[in-house]
């Protein structure tokens, strides 16, 4: 932007640079706006910002003077050393977070922050060239792009910059979080051949974890990087300095450790599976969840009842794993006649919550340690599942009028007790015992850990024991839903969630402030699904309780993650059932419902994984796959042992499937073959995946691979599922160029509406035509699905997937869909 003279300052005697402005960039921004908006940058006086001496015109060129800095640009010294020492990574971050976030404090953002633009001089980085940013960043956008200039630097440019929007201090975070990217490995997140390229992928393309490249970088360092580094500037820190602070947090955990026991333990499964007819969705969700299948069965609240399984010990396990990272196994009641077990189970679920809130800790969910219950397995056996390096271990005991809760910390790979605590409380107020456990244990990790841990405050939301123990009995009650519809006995069943409700009914009677259990009976209503169905009629009756109760809830704690959470969760399956949504219209409700999820995702919802599974379901549905995608992505990074990790898995493997992305697609439908060998859904994928265009399909193993699929099926379901994979492998028979054969194909598979009631071959059948070029018969087939689904006209219209290449522009469609 500015060619750059070592010059002398005459009048005080010292070295200044001289940096005249490019004539190009000169004549967008003009003498009298370069002079004005430079005067502002001129005022910032800051220890790490490089101060304005001068500015004006001379001879027809804009210049601005500054300090002459003994010593060099960070670019010198990565020419020199490529990467950087940590400790070295955190300094200078921090010190020119200092220097933005004073600048952000006035209006003005600096727009090229890179190496060249960070000196080193005397043990401190300074940040140069504010003037020359602030000035050019007055100029209107079309000025400059009429001299084809761009304020800026490619490989450390923010995507909404690049793509000339608007900008603002998150935008310099990007860029010195692309700085500090090559501080750590070596080069930029982004490079690329020429200007356009680096651009497009600044905004397109992901940001490969730097731990890849370097696995001794902490987990909160490279978690801070790529929150710096999002897409979306309402993603990233709301200030630089947030972005530094987050940097330095302190962890045990190496990002790369963190990684393996991210991909090498296999997320828990639910043993009882729940059947919802829904319309016919999307090509990807269509694909996952047709007229009968599995879904939601773990989305939601209770799934830390269900039964889990981990197929092994994780491959990348360490030997010595990090003591930060912390498994807390249910603790074990030992009373005379075993009447506590509501209590040691409430205890355990809400101190991992709590844990789990505490910055310098990792600790397993829920759904991760729920297979090592009521167990013998070895505390290292333990330790090498889940990769950690302290268990927490307890028992609970009745002695007199009084209750015992004994807590240890328990070093996992030799099984030895550090540490150990006791608490005891009258038995007639057991709610003191959650109170304290959850400091208790935080002193113990604080001398574990040799390092300070926030104290924390557990206290219950009720100061009324009483309704707190009637909520942990409901609770237990309620748990015993999944083991009694597996032996068949609907009617102890209903009896189950009955009483359970009686129970929290008594609690909201007793402390009517209280909004727990009346979100509890919202969620009981939810269980109602596995016993009455989701028929229209009984499906509409409690979803319609369910959202009375969690409206209950937002009236007294507004804004309360849970409830919004159980109330998206109601209005989206009115809006998937096609029940009346009176008083909002369908558009409005799927917009509510997923208003409410996304507040329902929030870090302190204990159910936050479920609700973002739930999210990337519905983002999906409406079109958004990028967007969905990611909400996948985030409720496999938020709880790994998610017990709706295949259906996660299925998600990422269709979205990339629309995303035309052949490896990324091929590599979620691996990954879900073999965690999931039994599950129909990853033989199914490794057929649908041939429907892109350069896959090379064996059709014949495809047809094997078909059989298999089936068998998995119950017998009920076979017919259709054999139709539609039939769809299926037409599809890629049509990718091999064998047109005619894959319409025969397509007609065998046709079926009446007494295999098909929603449709949903109907709308397969629809893409395949697509595929094959058949347009009128594409649009004869939309018509049919539309009667039955007219609710999918507004997603329909608004994908923008290759599956309706072709077919979007046609004038047929668009009188179809709008």
């Amino acid at each position: 932007m500015a060619t750059v003279y070592l010059a002398e300052d005459l009048k005080h005697r010292r070295k200044v640079a001289l940096k005249v402005v490019h004539p190009d960039i000169s004549a967008a921004i003009g003498t009298e706006r370069f002079l004005r908006e430079i005067e502002i940058a001129a005022k910032l006086q800051h220890p790490h910002i490089l101060p304005l001496y001068d500015s004006g015109e001379a001879a027809g060129s804009l210049f601005y003077v500054m300090p002459f800095v003994e010593g060099e640009s960070l670019r010198d010294r990565l020419n020199r050393e490529r990467q950087l020492p940590q400790e070295d990574v955190i300094k200078i971050t921090s010190e020119v977070a200092s220097a933005l976030g004073y600048a952000h404090a006035r209006d003005v953002v600096h727009r090229d922050i890179k190496p060249e633009n960070i000196m080193l001089s005397g043990g401190s980085a300074v940040v140069a060239d504010f003037g020359i940013a602030r000035a050019a960043s007055a100029v209107e956008q079309e000025q400059l792009t009429q001299t084809g200039t761009v304020i800026g630097t490619p490989l450390y440019m923010s995507p909404e910059q690049g793509t000339g929007g608007d900008v603002d201090g998150r935008s310099d975070q990007y860029s010195l979080a692309c700085v500090v990217y090559e501080m750590l490995v070596g080069e930029p997140p982004f490079t690329g051949p020429n200007v356009q390229s680096i651009i497009a992928r600044h905004s397109m393309a992901a940001v490969s974890p730097p731990s890849i490249i370097r696995v001794s970088i902490p987990e909160t360092m490279e978690v801070a990087l790529l929150k710096a580094l999002d897409k979306i500037p309402a993603d990233r820190y709301p200030t630089t300095i947030m972005f530094a602070e987050a940097l330095a947090t302190p962890s045990r955990m190496t990002a790369a450790v963190r990684r393996q026991t991210l991909s090498g333990v296999s997320p828990a499964r639910p043993s009882v599976t729940l059947q919802l007819p829904v319309p016919a969705l999307r090509p990807l969700l269509r694909w996952a969840i047709p007229v009968l299948v599995v879904l939601l069965a773990a989305w939601l609240t209770r799934d830390r009842w269900l039964g889990h399984r981990v197929a092994g010990a994780t491959s990348g396990a360490t030997d010595q794993a990090d003591p930060s990272r912390i498994a807390v196994l249910y603790f074990d009641d030992r009373s005379q006649d075993k009447s506590l077990a509501y209590l040691t189970d409430g205890l355990t679920e809400a101190l991992i919550h709590t844990l789990s809130g505490v910055p310098a800790l990792h600790v397993i969910s829920r759904n991760g340690v729920a297979p090592y219950r009521h167990g013998s397995v070895s505390t290292d056996s333990i330790r090498r599942a889940l990769q950690v390096g302290t268990i927490v271990e307890g028992t609970l005991a009745q002695s007199g009028d009084s209750l015992l809760l004994n807590v240890s910390l328990v070093e996992a790979k030799s099984g030895d007790e550090i540490e150990t605590a006791r608490i005891a409380v009258p038995r007639a107020d057991p709610i003191r015992l959650q109170e304290s456990l959850a400091d208790q244990v935080a002193q113990l990790l604080r001398r574990r850990l040799g390092q300070e841990i926030q104290r924390i405050a557990a206290r219950a939301e009720t100061e009324n024991s009483r309704a707190w123990e009637l909520v942990q009995r409901g609770t237990e009650l309620s748990s015993s839903l999944d083991t009694l519809l597996a032996s068949g006995d609907t009617a102890a069943a209903t009896h189950a969630l009955n009483g359970a409700d009686s129970l929290f009914a008594q609690a909201t009677a007793l402390d009517r402030k209280w909004p727990q259990p009346i979100l509890e009976r919202g969620w009981l209503d939810w269980e109602q699904r596995k016993i009455t169905g989701l028929g229209a009629g009984p499906a509409g009756q409690w979803t319609a309780k369910g959202l009375e109760f969690a409206n209950q809830a937002l009236n007294l704690k507004p804004e309360m993650p849970e409830a919004l959470h159980l109330r998206g969760t109601m209005r989206y399956i009115r809006w998937v059932l096609n029940l009346d949504p009176a008083p909002l219209s369908m558009n409005q409700l799927l917009a509510g419902a997923e208003n409410d999820l996304r507040a329902g995702a929030d870090v302190s919802n204990p159910k936050r994984a479920s609700a973002l599974a739930l999210l990337s379901h519905l983002l999906l549905r409406k079109s958004a796959t990028v967007d969905g995608k990611l909400a996948a992505m985030q409720a496999y990074e938020v709880d790994p042992y998610l017990t709706d990790a295949s259906s996660v898995l299925w998600r990422l493997f269709a979205s990339s499937l629309d995303l035309e992305d052949a490896a990324e697609a091929n590599k979620w439908c691996t990954e879900g073959f073999r965690r999931f060998p039994d599950e129909p859904e990853f033989l199914e994928c490794q057929i649908s995946v041939y429907a892109l265009r350069g896959q090379k399909p064996d059709v014949q193993k495809l047809w094997h691979l078909l059989d298999q699929n089936v068998a998995l099926y119950p017998p009920a379901q076979r017919e259709y599922r054999r139709r539609r994979g039939q769809l299926l492998v037409a599809m890629a028979i049509a990718n091999t160029g064998n047109k005619d054969s894959a319409r025969a194909v397509a007609l065998k598979a046709r079926a009446g509406a007494d295999v098909d009631p929603s449709r949903d071959l109907v709308y397969v059948e629809m893409l395949l035509r697509n595929l094959l070029g058949d347009r009128d018969e594409a649009l004869q087939l939309l018509k049919l699905y539309l009667v039955t689904n007219p609710q999918d006209k507004a997603t329909i219209a608004a994908d923008n997937t290759w599956w309706w290449r072709g077919l979007r522009d046609d004038p047929e469609f668009k009188r179809l869909v709008h």
